[in-house]
């Protein structure tokens, strides 16, 4: 059983940073993409920040030069620090990673349980 936990999230004012963190665990052979999302109030779920396994990224235009996602493969863990944060940004972060079982020849994408970013003005 394959497990993605989130840490990181609060309450922090306009311009001040934060970082997130995202653990996989469980039996697998390895993890290939990972990414953040944001669900904000009343909108869908959008891409933030996704890093391949060999760490190039991918950022959304609304973060790019603010946001830096980064990932420890030995110890199969993503973050995205936060830097300059604007109220726009507050939500619920989930972490998300293409993983690939042993015997199994297609990956499997797996979500984990959010993490709330509070961005007071």
């Amino acid at each position: 059983q394959v497990q993605l936990v989130e840490s990181g999230g609060g309450l922090v004012q306009a311009g001040e940073s934060l970082r997130l963190s995202c653990a996989a665990s469980g039996s697998f052979f390895r993890i290939n993409a990972m990414g953040w999302y944001l669900q904000a109030p009343g909108k869908q779920r959008e891409l933030v920040a996704t890093i391949t396994r060999a760490g190039t990224a991918n950022y959304a235009d609304s973060v790019k030069g603010r946001f830096t996602i980064s990932r420890d493969n030995a110890k199969n863990t993503v973050y995205l620090q936060m830097n300059s944060l604007k109220p726009e940004d507050a939500g619920v972060y989930y972490c998300a990673a293409e993983i690939l079982h042993y015997g199994v020849g297609l990956p499997r994408d797996y979500w984990g349980q959010g993490a709330q970013v509070t961005v007071s003005s």
